[in-house]
């Protein structure tokens, strides 16, 4: 039994660190394009604060993975820094989802009411809200090399846990409200960003959620399901690698080669217009 558990660590081991190099890969496309290439509209600019996000995901994941490993030990610590880049990435998840589907389903409204720095503006404060979100319960419960206070542990867990249900609950509505609506209501062409934000819910369903789990019950999962923890984390790891995949697959034209950073715009459909080579692309509708 114990020899079988090693094979099945060191498996999902190697996995994990697999998905989080090959997903580093993929964010770290994304973040040139929308970062260097592509003049950026509304949308892009959630999709490269996502794929930072991501990318400080995944790279904490690494780069701890590799250490626990050399040094045979787990700091408390390593759950907490990686877990900054997995909330703040759930934060820009619900705020993307939830604009996509008011600007499909309320577009004249949308165009007229919404300030112009608008993303940029959310996007500064989901990151600066992460930092208490995730800090706060984290040294009440003794993560932060501090002594542990548990009454206040538990408010602040609580907190934590509900804020993260409703931030999963805001990205999945939104996505289900865009999918009903494009399908059922709208008499407009279906837009090329309805793939990214559909298959985002969906990948935040399955392999998002139980991370969102793991956070929260870690002390009991550790000591009643302890295979649960690592398949959680590969799951994670697929979340945050897969969005980029995402992306070029909803932009991509069949039978075309084109440029990734014609295809990640075409993905967008924020009728921003390409940099550096002068090529611009149709707008899609708001």
């Amino acid at each position: 039994m114990f020899g079988l558990w090693r094979t099945f660590t060191s498996v999902v081991f190697y996995l994990t660190l697999a998905v989080g190099l090959g997903g580093l890969l993929g964010n770290g496309l994304v973040l040139w394009h929308l970062g260097l290439r592509i003049k950026k509209g509304p949308f892009s600019v959630y999709v490269l604060h996502l794929a930072a996000a991501d990318s400080l995901f995944l790279g904490c994941q690494v780069v701890f993975s590799i250490v626990q490993t050399a040094l045979g030990s787990q700091d408390s610590l390593y759950l907490v820094v990686t877990f900054l880049g997995f909330a703040t990435g759930l934060w820009l998840l619900a705020a993307f989802s939830l604009e996509r589907c008011v600007s499909e389903i309320f577009p004249d409204c949308y165009a007229s009411c919404r300030p112009r720095h608008a993303s940029g503006v959310v996007c500064g404060l989901l990151w600066a809200l992460t930092l208490p979100a995730v800090l706060l319960p984290a040294h009440a419960c003794g993560q932060l090399r501090a002594r542990a206070r548990p009454l206040a542990c538990l408010r602040y867990h609580a907190a934590s846990v509900a804020w993260l249900l409703a931030l999963a609950c805001v990205a999945g509505v939104a996505a289900l409200v865009l999918f009903l609506w494009v399908a059922c209501c709208s008499r407009r062409p279906r837009p090329r960003f309805y793939g990214a934000v559909l298959g985002s819910g969906l990948l935040l369903l399955f392999c998002g959620l139980p991370y969102v789990l793991y956070w929260s019950l870690r002390p009991l999962l550790h000591f009643l399901l302890p295979v649960f923890p690592p398949l959680a984390t590969l799951l994670a790891c697929v979340h945050a690698g897969s969005k980029p995949l995402i992306y070029f697959t909803a932009g991509r034209q069949p039978g075309k080669r084109e440029p990734l950073r014609a295809v990640l715009q075409r993905a967008l459909g924020d009728g921003a217009q390409l940099g550096a080579a002068g090529l611009s692309l149709p707008m899609s509708p708001l």
